[in-house]
């Protein structure tokens, strides 16, 4: 839940309206606006990763804890990037290992939870591959994928498909709605794209310039 959020500059001048917006378990909203107006910049705010040039108002609610003055690291909030920024040193399993919670103890817990997402995201037998010989698609569902292993509590996806062409578009607006689904997380999606929009479903909002 986000209750009366903007973000001002360290001037005082506001990016956007105040926003208020409740996301259910499983369920999206879809936020959109012109160039310019804040829309990354909201999710650096609910994630907790503001620049020094800006600071928020309002609340960032999650599981009924108000987590706005929280760090990063405590909010439990996951974010997927346009590129899928994998780390071009590590494997493609270790890219994903590196987002497992830290009490998952075990090389061989490990190695199967790792084996088992590769799994769902088609990408079997992938784990000693180079991130760099992946496509685009593969790349994209390998980075949701390492932010899931996180188990966050919410999830924040900032352009995530378009970077893709038009068929791994549709094929990662399904595959996203599907993991988003079955762990029953709220996810907030920044698009420029009606289309991304409709697929996932749930609220779209319009961000206003602040007036």
């Amino acid at each position: 839940m986000l209750e009366n959020l903007m973000v001002r500059r360290k001037d005082g001048t506001g990016l956007f309206a105040p926003l208020t917006l409740g996301v259910g378990p499983g369920s999206f909203a879809s936020v959109m606006g012109p160039s310019g107006v804040g829309k990354s910049t909201l999710l650096d705010a609910v994630g907790g990763h503001l620049g020094h040039g800006f600071h928020c108002e309002g609340r960032v609610v999650l599981d009924g804890r108000d987590v706005t003055a929280l760090p990063p690291e405590a909010r439990r909030i996951g974010i997927v990037f346009q590129d899928a920024a994998l780390f071009p040193h590590l494997s493609v399993g270790d890219n994903l290992a590196f987002g497992l919670r830290r009490d998952l103890r075990g090389r061989e817990a490990r190695r199967a939870t790792v084996n088992a997402a590769l799994d769902q995201a088609g990408l079997s037998g992938m784990a000693a591959r180079d991130p760099a010989s992946l496509s685009g698609g593969q790349r994209a569902r390998a980075a949701l994928m390492r932010t899931l292993l996180a188990e966050p509590g919410a999830l924040l996806l900032d352009e995530p498909f378009s970077a893709l062409d038009a068929g791994l578009r549709a094929e990662m607006r399904g595959f996203t709605h599907a993991q988003v689904t079955r762990l029953g997380i709220p996810c907030l999606l920044v698009t420029h794209d009606h289309a991304d929009a409709e697929a996932v479903g749930g609220i779209c909002v319009n961000l206003s310039p602040f007036a």
